[in-house]
C-alpha cells in the first residue's frame, strides 16, 4: 500500500498539472482533448497524483468534510490560477454554476463508474455551465480545477 503524502506533498504533485491547464479554453468543443493533451490521463504525471491521492482518501486533509454522502475538501486555493477541490462521491451532489469554467480529473474507486456520463478522465464545463453532478455505476475521486477558483451554489 503507498504511504500517505502530506498536503504540501500533494499540492506539489499537482502544480504542474495546473501549469499545463492555464492554456486550455474551457469554452472550447474540444476543452477536454485539450486536458487530456495537456496532462495525459495515462501519462506518469496523472498516474502519480491518481496514486497518490487514492492512497490519501483516508487521510485528515484530502476529504474532511461530508454532507449529503458526499466527501470533499479543499486541496489548494490557488495553484496556477486555480482552486483544486477533492470529492469523493457515488450519489448526485448540488446543484452549482461555474462562472470560469471548471476541469475535472476523474478517477475510479469503485466499480465502473461515469460522472455525469463521463468514464474516468478529463471533464471540462465552460463558463456560465451549470450541473447537479452525478457519479453512476461505482464511486469517483474527482479532482475539480476551478479557474479562479469561481464557483456558485446559489442556482
Amino acid at each position: 500500500m503507498t504511504e500517505t503524502m502530506t498536503k504540501d506533498q500533494f499540492v506539489e504533485l499537482l502544480r504542474p498539472i495546473a501549469a499545463a491547464l492555464q492554456p486550455v479554453d474551457v469554452d472550447a468543443a474540444d476543452a477536454a482533448t485539450a486536458a487530456e493533451r495537456a496532462a495525459p490521463f495515462a501519462g506518469p504525471l496523472v498516474a502519480a497524483v491518481r496514486t497518490a491521492a487514492i492512497a490519501s482518501i483516508g487521510s485528515d486533509w484530502l476529504l474532511p468534510r461530508a454532507q449529503g454522502g458526499i466527501r470533499f475538501g479543499r486541496v489548494a486555493k490557488d495553484l496556477h490560477g486555480f482552486s483544486v477541490d477533492a470529492v469523493l462521491m457515488d450519489v448526485p451532489g448540488p446543484r452549482h454554476r461555474h462562472p470560469n469554467g471548471e476541469l475535472d480529473l476523474c478517477f475510479a474507486t469503485r466499480g465502473e463508474p461515469k460522472f455525469d456520463g463521463h468514464v474516468p478522465g478529463w471533464v471540462v464545463y465552460g463558463r456560465e455551465s451549470v450541473h447537479v453532478p452525478t457519479v453512476r455505476g461505482g464511486e469517483m475521486l474527482i479532482l475539480y480545477f476551478l479557474p479562479g477558483g469561481a464557483i456558485d451554489f446559489s442556482v
